[in-house]
């Protein structure tokens, strides 16, 4: 299960949960006022995203694949982000794929089968 390091709780969730469409697995703290880690779902997709220090390095990617990714890319753009307006892109090898940063970074490389 890939970790992203996220640094604004607010953030994360308006981009993972509201904007993708993620939903939480389980929240994690030691104490109030403490870093969160989070689990989150979709599909057959899970990451960890974590206020940690040390924890995951911003700036990774992962790959995820998706059976609809046209239709996905609709809903996204539909929903209008503020932040982000990703593309599709067809590449050399056939296949579709559609990068997005979330706030922190990371990428995340929905592609189709």
């Amino acid at each position: 299960i890939p970790i992203f390091r996220i640094f604004d709780e607010t953030k994360a969730r308006e981009f993972y949960l509201d904007y993708l469409g993620f939903e939480i697995s389980f929240e994690h703290r030691f104490e109030k006022n403490t870093p969160l880690y989070m689990g989150i779902t979709r599909n057959n997709c899970e990451i960890h995203l974590s206020e940690h220090y040390g924890d995951a390095t911003p700036g990774s990617s992962i790959r995820i694949s998706e059976n609809k990714l046209t239709q996905y890319h609709k809903v996204l753009t539909e929903k209008e982000y503020k932040y982000y307006r990703p593309s599709i892109l067809e590449q050399p090898w056939g296949k579709l794929d559609m990068s997005i940063l979330d706030p922190f970074g990371n990428k995340l490389i929905f592609y189709s089968e």
